[in-house]
């Protein structure tokens, strides 16, 4: 008997299966298993090829003729995020928790495109209804003529809206891709077959009329988009907003982007609406007339954009045989190899003491740049000595204690000296890697940790070691 070649997959998280099952033996939803076509099933007749419609072109003749011209904004910070704004045909995700202020902020580019270029913009919702959207544009001042609202989670009748406004569309915001389904597939909406197909549908509309999609995605629990990952594989762009639900700072991040580099943005949830920070860096790092122990402030990069970053560490006396760990904000694996670095290299000893470290405003940063801050400011805790305020550290730190060179050094400590740093601690070859550029403050290069905590030592700076 020939062996069965029947696949069954599941509508809800698309797992394959050689055989029905009443539950999913991924997801453990019920009733979502459903047969598909196999292509090598007996009967199928394999794939003929045919007569292309667009033959392939060389690629001299297509460079420079690309979307080269790029639809701004008007929202600053928004378009820096996007390398510049939004290019012709391009399909951007953004998503982020509930309550974190996608739509708020879409609903404002939205009303800034159509006031800009005095062509129509549609947001489509899902979620709420145009009453709904009515009161929180009321709110935050859009008021443009040319925005039009529509509440719908029907993908044709999407479609058809797009359809009707035509070539003079200028924008299509999308909220949220989840809520919008196609009679034409089964599955419920939001779920992976679904989502796909909307996803898939509104990216072909996109590239074939040459216009710019924003579509909102919801976030799960552990703060993935909700639905197939692959749906960030579809999409051009996907930006990321987060922050801290008690706090009305938020970050916009570039967690993918074709048409420019990765890159990071600051807004300030208010009343009314989103508002651009300029300077984020002043966001994290603590302002204070006198320097305590424990903190050291380093330069990380976004994309290409220098942030200082300000590291706290509390080292105090363990009161369990397993000593304490806790991380926020940092790689919790690189912070543990960090603090046996320092307390071999310095010989600070840290192994029967717990340790806390901590960025300042929920910052996340996992450059290695900031190394050498960490170490530092673990060093200044352990030995209640503080670090002064106009130093500031800069250098990746390896397991034997070398500090090694870091990227971009040039644009770290122009950042660093607009702030008002006047001593960097940099890695060695630092002042030849700048070249012919004066350095904006004072470098002392230092080859490894103990060299640093020597270095700081002898200049009077501070005494990390007892």
């Amino acid at each position: 008997m020939p062996k069965s070649s029947a696949v069954f997959r599941c509508s809800a998280c698309a797992a394959e299966s050689g055989k029905w099952y009443g539950r999913c033996p991924r997801c453990g939803e019920f009733s979502t298993l459903a047969e598909q076509a196999s292509t090598h099933a007996p009967g199928v007749r394999a794939a003929r090829s045919s007569v292309p419609t667009r033959p392939a072109r060389r690629v001299a003749d297509v460079a420079g003729h690309g979307p080269t011209v790029r639809l701004a904004t008007g929202i600053a910070e928004f378009d820096r995020v996007l390398g510049g704004g939004l290019v012709a045909g391009q399909v951007c995700l953004c998503s982020g928790p509930p309550g974190s202020g996608k739509s708020t902020l879409l609903l404002a580019v939205a009303d800034s495109v159509a006031r800009r270029e005095g062509r129509p913009v549609l947001y489509v919702s899902g979620e709420e209804s145009v009453e709904q959207i009515a009161l929180r544009a009321q709110r935050i001042g859009a008021a443009s003529d040319d925005l039009l609202l529509a509440d719908d989670t029907d993908l044709a009748v999407v479609l058809g809206h797009i359809a009707d406004l035509g070539d003079q569309l200028a924008l299509v915001v999308i909220d949220s891709v989840q809520t919008i389904a196609s009679g034409e597939v089964e599955g419920r909406a939001g779920g992976v077959t679904q989502t796909m197909a909307v996803a898939q549908a509104l990216t072909r509309v996109a590239k074939s009329r040459g216009l710019p999609i924003l579509l909102i995605g919801q976030v799960t629990k552990d703060s993935t988009v909700a639905g197939p990952r692959a749906l960030e594989h579809i999409v051009d762009t996907t930006l990321s907003l987060d922050g801290d639900k008690h706090a009305s700072l938020r970050l916009l991040r570039a967690v993918k982007n074709r048409f420019g580099s990765l890159e990071v943005a600051a807004f300030e949830l208010q009343e009314s609406g989103m508002c651009e920070v300029l300077d984020p860096s002043s966001l994290f790092r603590e302002q204070r007339a006198v320097p305590v122990p424990g903190t050291c402030v380093a330069v990380t990069l976004e994309g290409h954009r220098p942030i200082t970053a300000e590291i706290q560490a509390l080292v105090a006396a363990a009161t369990n045989p397993n000593p304490r760990r806790a991380v926020s904000g940092l790689d919790s694996a690189r912070t543990s190899m960090l603090i046996a670095v320092s307390e071999r290299a310095a010989q600070c000893r840290l192994h029967d003491k717990d340790v806390y470290l901590a960025t300042v405003g929920g910052m996340r940063v996992v450059d290695p740049a900031t190394d050498l801050a960490v170490c530092l400011a673990v060093l200044s805790a352990g030995q209640d000595q503080p670090v002064p305020l106009d130093l500031l550290a800069i250098g990746e730190v390896a397991l034997s204690g070398d500090i090694r060179p870091v990227p971009m050094l040039a644009e770290r400590a122009a950042e660093a000296a607009r702030l008002g740093f006047t001593r960097l601690l940099v890695p060695p070859g630092s002042r030849s890697r700048l070249g012919t550029r004066n350095p904006p403050a004072t470098l002392i290069e230092v080859a490894d940790l103990r060299t640093a905590e020597g270095m700081l030592r002898r200049a009077g700076l501070t005494s990390i070691r007892k």
